[in-house]
């Protein structure tokens, strides 16, 4: 038991993001102390990095989804809080008292200016406790080299992440109801809501290393994985339509808007010459239209046979996907999935608590 203590606590964690946070922070961090040395020079009285800088490095790369390493927590929190410290030492001459007063009063400022990033505490201590180099500096040092260091750490991590594919600055994006409309997506307006989140954390009365937006967005993702675990056994090939209508990239738009109309559908997919899958038009794309489909067409929903048909519910309910194609290892079409298959095939499962649908309405 005693050795759960040592288990790390960070959900999702994975060694290949451990391996990039730790190449990330060694490019960032030689170059933040290259150009600040270039730009600061090497003179004895002012430090070409502070040591907070790293604590800041290990959020920035290790958990940079966490609201504490966004932009503003780095830059704001760092140079707010070494600001305190030094502000703190000019009045406070006692070093034990001005120690403690420094990272207190730099918790309450980052707080006030919702820039709160744990190394900040550190930087205040600093501003107290970092000898002639920092006292020589005065109230430069919260700037130079402070802000100058978590500027270009910040710089250069955005350039890392975008160049590793990753979200940095991480940023919640609301889901839209895919009409234009202020109403919330249709998976959103089942199940808990946003208030409940709030009511939770209000109950549990803890602070979480999480955004509140993204947490609500975990919350969902868990609920759906608890549907597609409950009706695992229904997979796409139990549900899916087997004679698709299909059109070749060589179409014309007349000729696709003519089949859907034809066959009362909504989603055409598009195939290549070998009768592979490339994309999928319905009337949407139709009416940009001016020559072939494979102009206008847009990227096909796909899925395998074998997978579990709730796991589709994110896609069917987007807003703007009425159909995934069912495709084999070579994108091959099998068959197709609507949204009223879907439902249909909902309607009819019983729910895993042994309530019978057609009672319960």
């Amino acid at each position: 038991m005693a050795f759960r203590l040592f288990v790390p606590i960070l959900a999702g964690a994975t060694l290949r993001e451990r391996m990039i946070a730790c190449l990330g922070a060694v490019v960032a961090i030689a170059l933040t102390g290259v150009v600040s040395g270039l730009a600061m020079g090497k003179g004895e009285y002012v430090a070409m990095l502070v040591a907070p800088v790293g604590a800041s490095a290990v959020l920035l790369f290790a958990v940079p989804s966490s609201p504490l390493a966004q932009p503003w927590s780095i830059i704001g929190g760092n140079t707010i809080s070494a600001l305190v410290g030094v502000t703190v030492a000019r009045f406070v001459h006692d070093p034990v008292i001005a120690s403690g007063l420094a990272v207190a009063l730099a918790i309450a400022a980052m707080s006030f200016t919702r820039s709160l990033h744990p190394p900040g505490g550190a930087a205040a201590l600093t501003g107290v406790i970092g000898g002639p180099a920092v006292a020589a500096a005065g109230f430069l040092f919260p700037f130079v080299p402070v802000a100058l260091n978590s500027i270009l750490l910040v710089a250069l991590g955005f350039l890392f992440h975008k160049l590793s594919r990753r979200n940095y600055p991480h940023a919640h994006q609301p889901a839209a109801s895919g009409h234009g409309t202020a109403d919330r997506p249709p998976a959103e307006r089942v199940g808990f809501r946003p208030e409940d989140v709030d009511a939770a954390l209000s109950a549990l009365d803890e602070t979480f290393d999480i955004d509140r937006d993204d947490l609500e967005r975990l919350l969902r993702q868990v609920e759906l994985q608890a549907m597609v675990r409950s009706h695992r056994t229904l997979l796409c090939r139990d549900i899916m339509s087997r004679d698709v209508i299909s059109v070749p990239e060589t179409a014309s738009a007349d000729e696709a808007r003519q089949q859907l109309i034809d066959h009362n559908i909504r989603t055409l997919p598009v195939v290549d010459a070998d009768g592979r899958l490339i994309g999928a038009v319905g009337l949407r794309e139709l009416t940009r239209a001016t020559d072939t489909v494979k102009a206008v067409m847009s990227k096909a929903g796909t899925a395998s046979p074998d997978t579990p048909a709730m796991g589709l519910l994110p896609v069917l309910t987007d807003g703007r996907s009425h159909a995934v194609v069912i495709v084999d290892g070579e994108r091959h079409i099998l068959g197709l999935i609507t949204q009223t298959d879907l439902l249909a095939a909902a309607a009819r499962v019983r729910p895993t608590d042994g309530t019978n649908l057609k009672s319960a309405a």
